[in-house]
């Protein structure tokens, strides 16, 4: 019986300290904000919508030196998603790469851009609900004197009334567990990742 009870209690006590975290990481993940600055290169984690559409207008502004756009599809051709226009920026600078398939391989592969550049500072776009573990995962990836400043894009999936909104709830969740679960595999010390030779980086 008392075995039972204490169990119980720490299950009551690991939920709530779960509830805790995960309230924390939707508060910070409402509380980024776009950093209006200028660094060596505008790294976009393609897939979700407005993502390419912001990069390009960052690169235009002139926001960063190289526009990377990480993770488009095979399929997709650099002039698919960028045409330059008389009196604007050429594509001289802009890379695709089209090898990695998640967000762990989308900084891996950008990696070996950012590294073989000598980028030294870094606009990472992706969507809000997706940043907190993007910046995780690229800060631990990345080079340590490679600056990144997050900027987030927002989408109709997400809802600042998350709690009453069940789409938003799970889609946050979802980025929770998985944030948790890359916090955990970053405490293992696993070393300076290499540099990948598959890398498309089309020019």
């Amino acid at each position: 019986m008392y075995i039972l009870k204490g169990l119980l209690y720490m299950i009551a006590v690991c939920m709530m300290i779960s509830a805790v975290l995960f309230v924390d990481f939707v508060y910070k993940t409402f509380s980024v904000r776009q950093r209006d600055v200028r660094t060596d290169a505008v790294v976009v984690l393609a897939g979700g919508k407005g993502r390419i559409e912001e990069g390009i207008k960052l690169y235009l502004s002139g926001k960063g030196r190289y526009l990377l756009l990480i993770g488009v599809d095979p399929s997709v051709r650099k002039r698919d998603l960028f045409r330059a226009r008389p009196g604007e920026r050429g594509d001289e600078d802009v890379y695709l790469e089209n090898v990695s398939h998640n967000t762990f391989e989308n900084a891996l592969y950008a990696r070996t851009i950012i590294t073989g550049k000598k980028i030294h500072s870094i606009t990472l776009i992706t969507s809000r609900y997706h940043m907190k573990r993007s910046i995780l995962i690229f800060r631990n990836i990345l080079p340590r004197d490679v600056a990144i400043y997050p900027y987030p894009v927002d989408s109709r999936n997400l809802k600042e009334e998350w709690w009453s909104h069940s789409g938003s709830f799970r889609l946050l969740f979802s980025e929770f567990y998985k944030y948790v679960v890359f916090r955990f595999f970053f405490l293992f010390d696993w070393g300076e990742f290499g540099p990948l030779k598959a890398v498309s980086g089309e020019k």
